[in-house]
């Protein structure tokens, strides 16, 4: 496979020394179930070594102190050009933000915040395809910072929502998070629906991965009408208990969940190399391959 142009080239990690699941700020958490740190590090170090080797530049910083979900590093912001619009993560997750800010500071970033406390949670829900952002609402960010992050990167913003989580499977009142007190979904950020596998180049386009019942009916009809990339589409059995869209592509290798045989079956015949790492820690918290690296520069 030809592929002219690399994507996620250079990705800022955190680490794994604090992770656990004690607040159930998410869908897939069950507070019940206990995390093995040594092995959630363990896991880390898999993704960070797949990634090196596929050539992928790792910057690898500390831990944030105490913080629960500080391995997540994607939810920290979305960057382009040197500039990085900040998250407003839900309440555990608070204390990461001054140390984010402090982090892409140091790396040279200008830093942009969003206006009137809407929420965003950063590359976790906000996932470029060139010019195109495909972006997440409802659960961690409000459809009012669309335009907003649109604006100040450059991007083509496309608006997507997940559908929620309900009462009993499927049906029933939306379900509130008790922890965060917001809408929750076992897609609450968009990198658990949809992945970004190669950024369009000349006349070729983009190509992406989705998972159609992932979607809301109006999304979904979005999505299979929009011409602007190529599309696989994702079980949702894959999607969901193998997280298989929460990867990172570098265009020509993907890192990606060694659960989800399908998609890596249709990934290997359109000529990209599949790595996977096993993961099983990481995965408590409601996270996977793409939620611990913030890609620092999108073409």
């Amino acid at each position: 496979m030809a592929v002219q142009t690399k994507i996620n080239q250079t990705v800022l990690m955190s680490g794994a020394d604090y992770f656990s699941d004690d607040f159930a700020i998410n869908a897939h958490m069950d507070s019940r179930i206990p995390v093995d740190v040594a092995k959630a590090r363990a896991e880390h170090a898999a993704i960070k070594s797949a990634l090196e080797d596929a050539g992928v530049q790792v910057v690898q910083v500390p831990a944030p102190p105490g913080c629960q979900d500080g391995v997540y590093a994607a939810n920290w912001a979305l960057c382009r050009g040197g500039k990085a619009v900040m998250s407003r993560l839900p309440n555990k997750r608070k204390a990461e933000e001054p140390y984010a800010e402090e982090v892409l500071r140091s790396l040279g970033q200008e830093i942009i915040h969003l206006p009137d406390d809407l929420r965003f949670s950063g590359q976790g829900d906000a996932l470029p395809c060139g010019n195109d952002l495909f972006i997440g609402s409802n659960y961690r960010t409000d459809w009012q910072a669309h335009q907003f992050i649109g604006d100040q990167l450059g991007y083509n913003v496309i608006s997507l929502q997940a559908i929620p989580k309900r009462q009993w499977h499927g049906f029933g009142k939306r379900v509130v998070n008790e922890t965060t007190g917001w809408p929750d979904s076992f897609y609450y950020d968009i990198d658990l629906a949809l992945a970004v596998l190669r950024s369009p180049y000349q006349d070729q386009k983009g190509l992406i991965a989705w998972c159609p019942a992932a979607f809301t009916r109006t999304s979904r009809k979005l999505l299979r009408e929009y011409d602007g990339v190529e599309k696989i589409e994702v079980s949702r059995a894959e999607a969901t208990k193998g997280f298989a869209c929460n990867l990172v592509s570098t265009g020509e290798t993907v890192v990606m969940s060694a659960n989800a045989p399908h998609f890596k079956a249709e990934l290997e015949k359109r000529g990209f190399k599949a790595v996977t790492p096993h993961i099983t820690e990481l995965a408590k918290g409601g996270g996977y391959i793409r939620c611990t690296t913030l890609t620092l520069g999108n073409e």
